[in-house]
């Protein structure tokens, strides 16, 4: 038998080094020294305006915890003190008796502390000296390894994005960011359960790997139990170690969004009173490679990963609660996506995450956490990368929805690529991490899952990582180099990493910036953390969308700018399937208030993209691809019909018309060659072409946007109260090109259905909005946007009207 009791209770948070004057402060456990100070009012939110600048001392001093609990006897044998996570350099003292060290965020801890207990008060102590004192002694002893920042993350098992990312502020944390507590027990408990879940033909296996500690010799005897079948297994005297066998006869298959449910069956562990218990689904997982693929296939059937890269949703984690994961995923689940990429710079997940992927039937592919550096594989280091990944494969080896380990984010490639092999001298830098260190651990612990070197990575270490014809592909050309239309030029096999910026909602950038709203103030280049991001926004706007007239315009644009670019390299590489078997956008979410590549924003709004992902990230998807029409049909069932093409004035009328009976497979892409009547035009700059098929309706222009004669916008509006906020109905009087809707400028709680709609002359959209904006704002400038709206052409031929 055993108990456990939290210890969150009454803990103060004391500065002991440097200049700080910091003492018994109220802390929160879970928590950090951040929130702390923040809660007291001891700092400005470091979120907010450049606060962030001032607050760098905090990651430079040594931080105490400390809290005083009654204990008295309770008749166990033993009592372990549990810490779920320490961040990072702690020394955990019990009684003034130093009980242990750790220098590893991504591990737990247990530490035996019975005999230290004393009936009454009990002082416990968590001291934290400086990450970056640290990690910057390891460097110093270890010798300088090359990365993307000036920063020792690679000399410290911890996040490391909180040394600052290209989207992320510099905030150097510490704390228990995980529960803490003490667990009292007798005769033996459940020290590791691993679970290995798969199918043989139709019938379900669960290989349950047991890991007992005792505090008495004498036979034990261990249960397992799922889907209605029962195992058992019998530990003779010093045994500890047992694996139980449960077949399940013809369970129904765990599938991925979109390729059917998500069915999941507890599967229960006891041993002498105690219980062990989680949700499984049976699938199988393989990676197929023949000739430079890179295809993951669940239950033997090839999937199209529809994937966007997950960073930590906050620089202080311990604020991520399942409701806040809950809101993203459903982000995510909505826009389509069927797949995380849990990124390398950040973290091993939650339970609560892997929980909602497995029940949402989100894919996971779980980087190890190293990125974007040359990582030393000296001690200390090598003991504690073994370490936390024996105990986080065996944490996540039963989750239906983890489909991949991967040994790292781009460091293969920058040893390859980034000038790094003469900087390092002959110094280590990861690759015996990455190939041999983590496949052994995987292969030892978890063999229902493929492993992968790193990303990108071509599938051997002496062939280029980054090439697009074999395994998978970063493209960071566009972006920082190119145009977007340079993703025409890829025939990738699989693109893990690719994007392209935009800002984040208004409401969003106002609160986060109290001053001057302009993309070249100097609070909002704050927010702006990528080398010459700025800059690149602006150039990237190319020949596609004219140059901006003002803050307004500058946020509608380069917002839509972003949504556009992604959306056009997704097109792209969905028309090659099966040649090419995924798309991982650069990314989701974002970690604060920032101009970055996320489709929803540091406060959880989401932007343009995010409603382009959900269009070209659907089932089925019209795209015109190199003179014809790629008819993407990623659904189940066949996608027949007529597909129609017409090419239009701007005025709405049709000048060509063509059709052709489609059958598209499931699974499946057709190509449909264009017809010269309707992909020709007459006019480029007077002319656009319209594509159908069933209740799919795609518009493109045969120039680009400055170079076509729009009309002066006019339209009719109407707005009517609904439940919960208003319904707007938008009638064209001309073309209207990417019809957008900013509700949160007048009601930062108010959100759209939809945006980036092009409608020709006459054609009505009625959009739904929550919240309580002013209707007659609702329907004007800056609130509703066009392309060829007011204010955004210099020397605009007219205004937008509207009722």
């Amino acid at each position: 038998m055993s108990s456990y009791r939290p210890l969150h209770d009454g803990w103060t948070l004391t500065a002991v080094s440097g200049d700080a004057e910091v003492a018994g402060v109220a802390a929160a456990v879970p928590g950090c020294v951040h929130t702390d100070l923040l809660a007291a009012g001891l700092i400005a939110d470091p979120y907010l305006d450049d606060n962030e600048a001032r607050l760098a001392w905090i990651g430079r001093t040594d931080w105490v915890y400390e809290t005083v609990f009654d204990w008295s006897g309770d008749g166990f044998e033993r009592t372990d003190l549990v810490c779920e996570g320490l961040d990072t350099v702690a020394t955990v003292i019990l009684n003034g008796v130093q009980v242990a060290t750790t220098a590893n965020q991504h591990r737990s801890y247990r530490f035996p502390v019975r005999h230290l207990l004393r009936e009454g008060a009990n002082t416990l102590t968590v001291r934290f000296d400086s990450a970056y004192a640290y990690a910057e002694a390891q460097r110093a002893a270890l010798g300088d390894r090359p990365g993307a920042y000036a920063e020792p993350y690679p000399f410290i098992r911890k996040m490391a994005c909180n040394f600052g990312w290209d989207w992320g502020p510099t905030l150097v944390t510490a704390g228990i960011w995980r529960p803490i507590g003490l667990e009292s027990w007798s005769g033996a408990r459940l020290a590791e359960v691993r679970p290995l879940v798969t199918m043989e033909g139709a019938d379900g296996r669960v290989r349950v790997h047991v890991r007992v500690e005792r505090t008495a010799e004498g036979p034990l005897t261990v249960d397992a139990a799922v889907a209605g079948v029962t195992a058992q297994a019998r530990l003779e005297d010093g045994q500890c170690e047992a694996v139980l066998e449960l077949a399940v006869p013809e369970p129904e298959p765990w599938w991925p969004r979109g390729y059917g449910a998500q069915p999941l069956h507890e599967l229960t562990v006891s041993l002498d009173g105690r219980r062990w218990s989680a949700k499984v689904g049976f699938r199988t997982v393989e990676l197929e490679r023949d000739g430079g693929a890179f295809t993951l296939a669940v239950n033997g059937v090839p999937v199209f990963v529809r994937g966007v890269n997950w960073i930590p949703d906050d620089c202080f984690p311990a604020r991520v609660t399942r409701e806040r994961l809950a809101e993203r995923f459903a982000r995510a689940a909505e826009a389509n996506v069927n797949l995380l990429r849990v990124w390398g710079g950040g973290l091993y997940e939650s339970g609560d995450f892997y929980d909602l992927a497995d029940e949402l039937g989100l894919l996971v592919w779980q980087d190890f956490p190293f990125a974007c550096a040359a990582y030393p594989e000296e001690e200390p280091l090598r003991s504690e990368v073994e370490a936390e990944a024996r105990q986080n494969v065996a944490r996540l080896a039963h989750r239906a929805s983890l489909v991949l380990w991967c040994g790292n984010n781009e460091n293969i490639e920058g040893h390859a690529d980034w000038g790094w092999q003469e900087k390092l001298a002959g110094r280590s830098w990861g690759a015996g991490f990455y190939h041999d260190l983590l496949p052994k651990v995987v292969a030892e612990l978890d063999s229902t899952r493929p492993y992968w070197p790193g990303s990108p990575y071509s599938g051997a270490p002496d062939l280029p990582p980054n090439d697009p014809a074999r395994g998978t592909v970063h493209i960071w050309d566009v972006w920082n180099r190119e145009d977007y239309t340079r993703y025409g030029a890829y025939t990738p096999r699989f693109v893990a990493e690719f994007g392209f910026q935009g800002p984040p909602a208004y409401a969003t950038l106002r609160r986060a910036v109290s001053g001057e709203l302009a993309a070249d103030a100097p609070l909002v280049l704050h927010h702006q953390k990528a080398i010459d991001g700025g800059a690149k926004l602006l150039r990237g706007l190319g020949e596609h969308l004219p140059q901006p007239q003002g803050f307004d315009d500058w946020h509608y644009l380069t917002q839509l700018n972003q949504a556009r670019a992604v959306a056009f390299g997704i097109e792209r590489f969905r028309a090659l399937a099966p040649h090419c078997m995924g798309t991982v956008v650069w990314q989701l979410n974002d970690c604060w208030p920032v101009v970055s590549w996320a489709a929803v924003d540091g406060d959880g709004r989401r932007k343009p993209l995010w409603y382009a992902l959900r269009r070209v990230y659907a089932d089925r998807l019209l795209t015109v691809q190199d003179g014809a029409v790629a008819v993407v049909n990623d659904s189940a069932e066949p996608w027949t019909g007529e597909l129609s093409l017409v090419r239009h004035s701007l005025t709405g009328k049709p000048l060509a018309r063509a059709s052709a009976a489609v059958e598209a497979a499931p699974r499946s892409v057709e190509l449909v060659p264009l017809p010269d009547s309707v992909a020709v035009p007459g006019d480029p700059a007077a002319e656009l072409l319209a594509v159908r098929l069933g209740g799919t309706r795609i518009v493109r222009f045969f120039a680009e946007d400055p170079r076509v004669a729009f009309p002066p916008a006019a339209y009719d509006a109407e707005t009517a109260p609904v439940p919960g906020g208003l319904e707007v109905t938008v009638t064209a009087r001309t073309v209207l090109r990417d019809l957008c809707l900013f509700p949160d400028r007048l009601d930062p709680a108010s959100t759209v259905d939809d945006m980036l709609l092009t409608l020709l002359p006459g054609e009505t959209a009625t959009l739904r909005v929550t919240g309580s904006p002013d209707p007659e704002a609702l329907v004007g400038h800056p609130v509703l946007r066009v392309v060829n709206g007011p204010t955004v052409w210099t020397g605009a031929r007219g205004r937008a009207r509207g009722r």
